[in-house]
This record gives C-alpha cells, sequence and structure tokens, in this order.
C-alpha cells in the first residue's frame, strides 16, 4: 500500500507539474511585434490635427503682434527696451491670463540654473578662474522689469516665475478678442565668450570694440494650443522655444558708426546708410553669381579706431516671423548678394568683423545663398526677403539672421578642417529659417523636430555647395558609435532635449541618419522627397508635432512605417543583422523519374562540381540572425566565382514573424563564393564582424568595424 501511496503521489505530482507547464505555456501576452501599430502612442486626432497628419478644418493657432523700441548702450554692454504687445486669441477658448517667457532670467543672480547641474571640486584651476568663480559676485543678467501696464498706462498685475511672466488679465480673454499691453525693461548684457549663452557681445581688447548678437531680448508670449495648453516649461539655458507668429515693428538705437544687421525690412536705408553703401546694396541685389561688398574691410577699420557720440536708429518691419534677432558693431564688414528662388529674388547678405575675414567673405554669404536654393528645393520657396549669416562665433538661429562660428588663422589664411567647420554651422544655422523659423515646432519639448531635420537637409545642401564635401554628421556610419554605446546614457530620440545625455547625438545625429536611411534605403528619394514636402508644405507657418509628421510620411507615401518610428525614435535599440548560417544543396535525381532531391553539400570546396548533379543550377540556404533590437531591410551582395556581384534588399517586413532570425532559399546559375550584409554601411549596423560568409572575411569587417569607430 505505501508502493502504491507513493505512485499515486507520483502521478499527481507529475500530472501537477505536466498541468502547470502547459498554464505557463499558455499564458497571455500583449502584442511585443516590432510591427504593431503605433496607435497605441501617438495622440487621437482630431478636427484640428487630422489622421493624415494635416492641419485640419478647425486648426487655430495664436497670433502675436510686437512694437518694440530698444537703445543700445555700447560703454556698459546694456539694453534698455519697452513694448506694445496686441495679443489675438484665436483659439475656442477663454483665456483668463497669459504667459511670457523671460529668457534672460537664466543667467539672473538667483537662477536656479547653476542649481540644477552637478558639480565637483576641481584639482586645481588659474588664478583669473577661482576669482571668477569663487571670489566675484554672480553675474546679474536678468531682466529688471520696470513696468508692465495696460494700454492706458495702468497698472496689470503679473507674477514672475524664474523665467516664466504670466500676465493677469483684468478680465477673461474671449474667443476672437484682442488684448493690448505694454512692459518696459533693462538687462545687463552678457559675455558670451567668457559667459556663454544663446545672445551676447564679444568682446576685442585690441582696439575696444564689441560684437553684439542680440536674441531673447525682450519678453515675448508663449504658445498657447490644443496640445500643450500653455507651453510655459521654464528655460533651463539648453532646449530652446516655442513662439507664436505676428508682425514685428522694431525700432534699435545704436551709436552712429555701428553696421547692424536684423529680422525684417529696413524701412530707413537712406536715414542709417551713406550713398555708397547705397549705391553698392543695390548692385548686391543684381549680382547673382558672387556677393558684392557694401561696407569694406578698409572702411570698417578706420570707423573701428574712433567712437562717435551720436546715435541713430534702424527701423525695421518684419511680417509673419516667430522671434527676433540683431547683431550690430562698427567692425562689421558686409556683402551680400541675390539668390533666385524660382524666379524671385531673395538676398544672401554676411556680416563680420576682420578677424573672419577671408573665410567669411570666401564662403559665407556663398553659403548662406546655397542653403536657400537647396532647402527650397526640398520643402518649399523661402518666402522671406533676405537670409543673414553673422560672424558671431556661436551656432544660434533666428528669422532671417543665424549667429555663426568660424575664422582663419591670424595672416587669413585657413585649412580645411577650419572651413568645413566653419560652412558646416552655417549651412546649419541658416537651414533653420526653414525649421523652426517657419515650420514651427515646440524646440523645448521635441529638439529633434527642428534639429534633426534640419541636420538631415544639411547635408544635401553641403552636397550641392562643394562636390565632394566630406559629409559627418547624418551618415549610418557615422551614428554606430554613439548607438552602440552604454545604454544606460542613452535616451530614445522622443525624450526632451533638457533629459538627454549625449544631445547632438540624441538630437542632431540619430534623427539626421534615421531620415537618411528612410530616403536612400528604405523608401526611396521619389516617395521620400514628396512625402517630405508635402509635410513641409502643410505645416510651414503652423506648429506640427510629432504625430503629424509621422503621419504624413505614411500618408503621402502609401508606406506603413509605424515600424521605423517605434524603433527609432521610441526606443535606443539598434541594429544588428548577421549570417548565422549558409547551407550549399545540390539536386540529385531520385528514384522516381519525376522527381528531383535536394541534398545537402556538407564537403568542402568546389564540391558541387564533384557531384552527380541532375541540374545546373546553384541552391543555398541562407539563415539570417538578428541580435539587434531594429528590424530593418537585409540588403545582400552575392559575389560569384567569376567575380560578378548582385544585390538583393529584403523589405524589413521580413521580420514580421520571426524576430530573432529568419532564413532564405536561394539559387542561382553561378557559383556563390562570397555573401555579405550591408556592403555599404547603409543601416548603422553596430557590429558587422558577423555580416560575411565564408568567416575568411571577417578580418576585413574588423578592420570596418574599427574605421567606423575611430
Amino acid at each position: 500500500m505505501k508502493k502504491l501511496g507513493l505512485l499515486v503521489l507520483s502521478l499527481v505530482f507529475i500530472a501537477s507539474a505536466s498541468f502547470a507547464q502547459v498554464k505557463k505555456t499558455q499564458q497571455g501576452h500583449t502584442n511585443q511585434n516590432k510591427f504593431r501599430q503605433l496607435k497605441d502612442v501617438l495622440a487621437t486626432p482630431t478636427s484640428q490635427r487630422t489622421a493624415s497628419g494635416a492641419p485640419g478644418k478647425t486648426y487655430t493657432q495664436q497670433k502675436v503682434d510686437y512694437v518694440i523700441d530698444i537703445v543700445l548702450d555700447d560703454e556698459n554692454q546694456k539694453i534698455t527696451g519697452s513694448e506694445t504687445i496686441t495679443y489675438h486669441n484665436n483659439s475656442a477658448d477663454e483665456l483668463s491670463y497669459l504667459w511670457l517667457q523671460l529668457d534672460q532670467n537664466m543667467r539672473a543672480s538667483d537662477s536656479k540654473t547653476p542649481d540644477i547641474e552637478q558639480s565637483r571640486i576641481p584639482k586645481g584651476v588659474t588664478k583669473d578662474a577661482y576669482t571668477k568663480n569663487y571670489e566675484s559676485a554672480p553675474f546679474d543678467g536678468g531682466f529688471k522689469i520696470t513696468s508692465v501696464t495696460n494700454i492706458d498706462g495702468s497698472e496689470l498685475s503679473h507674477t514672475i516665475n524664474q523665467t516664466m511672466m504670466r500676465i493677469n488679465l483684468p478680465k477673461p480673454l474671449a474667443s476672437g478678442e484682442t488684448f493690448q499691453f505694454s512692459v518696459k525693461w533693462w538687462y545687463i548684457i552678457n559675455n558670451h565668450r567668457t559667459q556663454g549663452g544663446r545672445s551676447g557681445y564679444e568682446h576685442f581688447p585690441k582696439d575696444g570694440n564689441n560684437n553684439y548678437v542680440i536674441a531673447q531680448f525682450y519678453p515675448r508670449l508663449c504658445v498657447y494650443d490644443n496640445v500643450e495648453g500653455w507651453q510655459n516649461d521654464q528655460f533651463w539655458g539648453r532646449s530652446e522655444f516655442a513662439l507664436e507668429f505676428g508682425d514685428f515693428t522694431v525700432n534699435i538705437t545704436t551709436p552712429d558708426d555701428h553696421m547692424l544687421g536684423a529680422t525684417g525690412l529696413l524701412l530707413n536705408e537712406n536715414e542709417v546708410l551713406t550713398r555708397t553703401q547705397q549705391r553698392r546694396l543695390a548692385q548686391a541685389r543684381k549680382s547673382y553669381d558672387k556677393p558684392v561688398v557694401i561696407h569694406t574691410q578698409k572702411e570698417a577699420e578706420k570707423i573701428e579706431k574712433s567712437r562717435s557720440k551720436k546715435t541713430k536708429t534702424w527701423k525695421f518691419f518684419a511680417e509673419n516671423v516667430r522671434d527676433y534677432a540683431f547683431a550690430t558693431s562698427r567692425k562689421f564688414i558686409w556683402d551680400g548678394m541675390a539668390v533666385d528662388i524660382n524666379g524671385r529674388t531673395v538676398m544672401a547678405y554676411s556680416y563680420y568683423s576682420k578677424e573672419a575675414n577671408s573665410l567669411y567673405g570666401d564662403h559665407s554669404t556663398r553659403a548662406a545663398a546655397q542653403t536657400l536654393k537647396t532647402y527650397s528645393k526640398y520643402t518649399f520657396d523661402y518666402p522671406y526677403h533676405k537670409a543673414i549669416s553673422v560672424d558671431g562665433q556661436m551656432g544660434m538661429e533666428y528669422p532671417m539672421i543665424a549667429f555663426n562660428p568660424g575664422r582663419p588663422n591670424a595672416d587669413g589664411t585657413y585649412t580645411d578642417r577650419q572651413k568645413y567647420r566653419m560652412l558646416g554651422t552655417t549651412i546649419h544655422e541658416v537651414g533653420h529659417n526653414f525649421f523652426p523659423m517657419i515650420v514651427n515646432s515646440d524646440e523645448r519639448q521635441w529638439t529633434w523636430m527642428d534639429e534633426g531635420l534640419n541636420s538631415f537637409l544639411q547635408m544635401f545642401a553641403q552636397m550641392d555647395y562643394e562636390e565632394g564635401y566630406p559629409l559627418g554628421r547624418g551618415l549610418p556610419k557615422n551614428i554606430v558609435r554613439y548607438m552602440s554605446g552604454d545604454q544606460s546614457r542613452i535616451a530614445p530620440i522622443m525624450s526632451k532635449g533638457d533629459n538627454t545625455y549625449s544631445f547632438g547625438n540624441n538630437a542632431y545625429g540619430k534623427p539626421a541618419t534615421a531620415l537618411w536611411i528612410l530616403r536612400q534605403t528604405i523608401m526611396g528619394p521619389e516617395l521620400f522627397d514628396h512625402a517630405f514636402k508635402t509635410y513641409a508644405q502643410r505645416w510651414k507657418f503652423k506648429h506640427p508635432t510629432p504625430a503629424d509628421f509621422f503621419r504624413t510620411m505614411e500618408d503621402a507615401s502609401a508606406m506603413d512605417l509605424d515600424w521605423f518610428w517605434r524603433g527609432w525614435f521610441y526606443t535606443t535599440d539598434v541594429t544588428d543583422i548577421g549570417i548565422k548560417s549558409v547551407k550549399k544543396f545540390y539536386t540529385k535525381s531520385s528514384t522516381s523519374k519525376d522527381r528531383l532531391d535536394f541534398v545537402e553539400d556538407t564537403s568542402e570546396g568546389a564540391a558541387f562540381t564533384a557531384k552527380d548533379r541532375a541540374t545546373s543550377k546553384y541552391f543555398y540556404q541562407v539563415t539570417f540572425d538578428k541580435p539587434g533590437g531594429l528590424v530593418m531591410p537585409i540588403i545582400v551582395e552575392f559575389t560569384y566565382k567569376d567575380g560578378t556581384k548582385d544585390r538583393k534588399t529584403y523589405p524589413a517586413q521580413i521580420w514580421r514573424l520571426s524576430d530573432d532570425q529568419v532564413t532564405k532559399a536561394i539559387y542561382s546559375d553561378k557559383e556563390i563564393t562570397n555573401i555579405t550584409i550591408d556592403p555599404d554601411l547603409e543601416t548603422a549596423d553596430v557590429d558587422v564582424t558577423n555580416n560575411s560568409w565564408p568567416k575568411k572575411q571577417e578580418n576585413k569587417f574588423n578592420q570596418f568595424k574599427k574605421n567606423i569607430k575611430g
């Protein structure tokens, strides 16, 4: 009985274990297929933002008009300003308050920006650095708001929260209504060369002059829309801006001997320019092949030796722009040329000190002109009347004007490295006129939507500017080192810029690479270019979101790309596709007259010739594996015994039913001696050592890998 009891218990145990195993294998799971749709991620379409990715019939956006008066105090590096703002509530909502951005407050003495950064005691510092960092009072560069008033001059209730100011409206602002108010302020300008920043001045000790590149100099309205409500995230210094379109009337008072460039149409040329400058400017407006120097280096050098006690006021009007910036100095050389944009003349200008000549004189305006041509080709005709490149020694962009780095050696010579660094940044910053100055995405939330798209188009402008231009960021092989790095220090592209580890790779390099791969490898130029242009034209002078971009690219191309967006933009997965095995087969006559048998050839060497084959065909069974998380097309190059080659691309959808490995039967009239995956490094494959058969090619690909990572 005991034995029988033990047997019963054993059977029960075995049955229970078997049931548990069956139960375990039958447990359900959610859909983790890499090709599942993005409906669980993207916002639900509305009548404002449609499922096609286009603006809907009820789409609205606010409008903000500014009348601004600015005085630049060159002696004290100070700006004093006043503005009257007209806010148009085009939304369907009633607003009880307005939010303004006070970006200069990031540099206020009580700014929280330094407090969120980690810091450590260094091993040692120079005495100057010690004085600056440990003994000097903090730089107080924030806005000093002297008044906020209703249009009748009465005080207007307001609250300042770091880099944001809330205007408490006297009564709710109904849909369709406007509200006018005024703000007065001043602030001390930062030296952007020693203190950093996205605007400021550069001091030249040899002649005592300053170059001013000024932006974020006025309190400006936040965006209010149906996606975020008020886009009033604090400005911590990295992630940039979200702004409304409007009309700007701006008067800028400077020393009388300054040369100035700014957003908008100059209304009083005859008051601020000499007759000689006006004559040269007229020549530049007819010169389509080369720049005309409007204010020469010799003239600038003469002016920079003295200091005028007089002032003059530059008057501008800018229609339908999202921001305003200017640059001014008595050191500036000025040149310009005309650009033909489909029969309409647009001007490209450069302002630069003698320290930036000859690099700027040789390339700046030409690069700006080429940028307008190339970007117009892939998006829409550049709508503004000019684009300016300024020797600002930073990389920042604003409507019609950009501040760029790059200077030659003291003797005017420059290396290719200096040249291409300057050209790359100039093209990039001028290109920002399209993204986000016109296709007006929220830079603070989705940095990649302007930086990534712009870095992608930058590549085409560079290639158009010079045959053989050495491309860097954006090529798939150049993102491998980042993507294959420490996963704990990598964030998905769809991350807020303030919260990413490797800002340049995350916001610029990886999205540019993704678009390059999408165009060159997955969609093809024709489909991609049409879809990309559709997106740009749908959303110019509007506020797109990532969903609008993703949906438009699919809507205009008839391609389901959800798998691509999910993998490249929402994860940190990598591409790694390899050849797991290759089996060779030959055909042999069967005992049945109507049948041929496939027999695996397990011998080495040219075994097919030694077999009694029934046909002259060669048969191979290739198994591809995918150690990486990204699904991508499999680009295969076959090399034959006679030295010829063929290519075959299997779409990414080959992985739809098996995410780890897939097998393909291949037959050929010629014997295959080598099989290579991704021979031109198109897919950002992080490990190419498994990309070839037979394995004797491994050393070659190891060298490729070293080249990539080097």
